[in-house]
């Protein structure tokens, strides 16, 4: 099973790489799997230093909220 956390693209490197936020982690990933490229402000589930799909800013938002819950009980 692969756990996915949203990571919001911060910086546009090239055609087929930048730079996303993984919950304050920042680092580079592959675009080159994704259908359409990559904007600033988009967050894709990432597998392996591969982009593997874009979701959408709710959704991002409500998994984020989620590992968020999970990193504070795991943390007390």
């Amino acid at each position: 099973m692969c756990l996915a956390i949203p990571s919001k693209v911060i910086e546009i490197k090239d055609e087929s790489t930048v730079i996303v936020d993984t919950m304050g982690s920042k680092r580079l990933v592959s675009t080159m799997l994704l259908e359409e490229p990559a904007v600033i402000g988009d967050y894709l589930l990432i597998h392996v230093g591969y982009a593997m799909q874009k979701i959408d800013k709710k959704e991002a938002a409500e998994s984020l909220n989620l590992f968020r819950e999970i990193e504070n009980k795991t943390a007390q």
